[in-house]
């Protein structure tokens, strides 16, 4: 009797495995791309910071990086009275960006690609009135970063016309190329090397 129903309990195994394998799960033997894995952190942007020593502030939105892509976060920034041409405003804007995160920022899953090294430049003679250099050649900077910079100038006051960011990298002869903050830079950061249109003196 027991060695029946053996039998029996494999003839209803034998009857499930088909109706398994119409589910419509297909086996593969290449390996599958399915994407990133789903990410934890929330992205909550937290309530505005003070940056250290802030004593006269005003509130600036800067892009950092979560969940994959670059996310407007709003920073209390100094003014410093003697800061007033516009390359040294950007400077003080972008060093935001190399700052470490903040506790909340960093809780809710922000980080930062900037590197603390980076410095920037005013124009050369050949370049554009508006342009900006970067201490390293744009395509040694992370594209995180390169995003992050972009969107974060392009969406304060000191943008050039039009909202864009006209930025060129340290190498002798090198050109300057014009950047917009689009969707695709914010969603998908990578996008930011093949990003900008080359612009003329």
């Amino acid at each position: 009797m027991r060695r029946r129903g053996y039998v029996r309990g494999g003839a209803v195994l034998l009857t499930v495995l088909p109706l398994a394998a119409g589910c419509g799960i297909r086996t593969t033997t290449v390996p599958v791309d399915a994407g990133a894995a789903p990410s934890r952190v929330s992205c909550q942007v937290p309530k505005v910071e003070d940056s250290p020593d802030a004593v006269d502030a005003a509130v600036e939105q800067i892009y950092l990086v979560c969940g994959g892509q670059t996310t407007p976060v709003k920073r209390s920034v100094r003014i410093r009275p003697q800061i007033t041409g516009r390359v040294e405003q950007v400077k003080e804007l972008v060093a935001q960006l190399q700052r470490s995160v903040t506790a909340p920022e960093d809780q809710a899953g922000f980080s930062t690609t900037v590197p603390g090294t980076l410095e920037i430049r005013g124009p050369r003679e050949s370049d554009p009135a508006d342009a900006l250099r970067l201490s390293s050649p744009l395509e040694d900077l992370p594209s995180f970063a390169l995003a992050q910079i972009v969107c974060t100038v392009a969406d304060s006051a000191l943008a050039s016309p039009g909202g864009t960011v006209v930025l060129g990298g340290s190498t002798r002869g090198s050109k300057v190329r014009s950047y917009t903050c689009t969707q695709d830079l914010r969603t998908r950061p990578q996008a930011a090397d093949g990003a900008g249109t080359e612009v003329s003196p």
